[in-house]
């Protein structure tokens, strides 16, 4: 192994480790959105949650759609955090990854609609 690919693995690794401490530390708004997306109850797609892509993590990822769904709450309001998830979204979206975002409060107030909207991105 060289010095660039042991640097790159344990890079790789360290995002890994994050999406997992994610996965366990989920808002409501995600886990109530994750109910209705895992175990391909979404037309029969399977879902990821907090995927790693390059060196970002998404909430929700589908490979075969290639489809990023984030789940922004309140914090991605704030001037700074939406001039990075736009930053982070076209830097993203550069892999050929389609974004959907919703925040939070859509989630939690109309999930069936915000099931509908991604239903009409994947195209079923």
């Amino acid at each position: 192994m060289q010095k660039g690919e042991f640097w790159e693995h344990h890079r790789i690794r360290s995002i890994r480790d994050i999406a997992r401490k994610l996965r366990r530390r989920g808002t409501r708004s995600e886990e109530l959105l994750w109910r209705e997306l895992r175990n391909r109850k979404m037309s029969g797609l399977k879902f990821l949650r907090q995927h790693p892509v390059g060196s970002s993590i998404v909430d929700f990822y589908c490979h075969e759609k290639r489809l990023a769904v984030e789940v922004d709450g309140p914090m991605h309001r704030e001037e700074d955090a939406a001039r990075r998830d736009r930053e982070r979204q076209e830097l993203i979206e550069k892999y050929g990854i389609r974004f959907y975002r919703c925040t939070s409060e859509e989630v939690e107030r109309d999930l069936e609609g915000v099931l509908e909207e991604i239903r009409k991105v994947v195209g079923g």
